[in-house]
């Protein structure tokens, strides 16, 4: 069972995705928080599999209440979404950056959200489609001096290359294509790069390889 916690000032949004999450099968709607400060403390003391935090709320933002939780490292298996209202948020990136599995707007499709939902409890980076890698791009860009360059020394040849197609966007499927090897294959050398670099999940790598300079925002499609 999925147990998810929803985090949103807004009582209406809360309602909306309790109804649409409680019926699905294998998720549950562990609680509910008002603010960024009482998600924290339901996050420690229900333990949910997923957050859905709203990046704007009152007494305690969702991006300091995922710093906390992110940071934290008897909640590694606490994973976050955070929901905008704007595909280009400009908290977004900051917060992939702080540990959030990915973001979603809150008008997407309901089948996004349950997606959302059971695929970061599989370790995926969900991002909302057709701003993925130009918003994660466009931020990487303004840091000044790459970061986690040295970091990228104790992967193998391989691994750089699966990072680097990670990083522009490529499932596992499309890089084994690539690659010409099984998905599982492309599965593993992904799984390996994460814990050689301490990545929490996909969403971290791909804000590494463009901070380390693997993938450049050019680069794009």
């Amino acid at each position: 069972m999925i147990r998810v916690l929803l985090a949103d000032d807004q009582a209406l949004v809360r309602a909306g995705f309790r109804a649409l999450l409680g019926a699905q099968p294998g998720i549950e709607v562990a609680g509910e928080a008002s603010d960024g400060e009482e998600a924290w403390g339901l996050v420690g003391e229900l333990r949910p599999d997923v957050v859905l935090m709203d990046i704007r709320m009152p007494r305690l933002d969702g991006l300091a209440a995922t710093r906390r939780i992110t940071e934290d490292p008897e909640l590694a298996g606490v994973h976050v979404v955070m929901l905008t209202t704007f595909e280009l948020d400009e908290y977004v990136f900051e917060a992939i950056r702080s540990g959030a599995s990915g973001f979603l707007v809150k008008d997407a499709e309901p089948e996004e959200l349950i997606r959302a939902v059971r695929a970061v409890v599989e370790g995926d980076a969900l991002l909302s489609p057709g701003v993925t890698r130009r918003l994660i791009a466009e931020f990487a860009a303004r840091s000044k001096e790459p970061a986690h360059a040295s970091a990228l020394q104790a992967l193998t040849e391989r691994e750089r290359e699966v990072m680097a197609l990670v990083g522009m966007g490529l499932s596992n499927e499309e890089i084994a294509r690539r690659l010409v090897v099984s998905p599982l294959t492309a599965k593993t050398h992904v799984s390996r790069t994460m814990v050689k670099l301490g990545a929490r999940d996909r969403a971290q790598l791909v804000v590494m390889a463009y901070e380390s300079g693997l993938v450049r925002p050019g680069w794009l499609g």
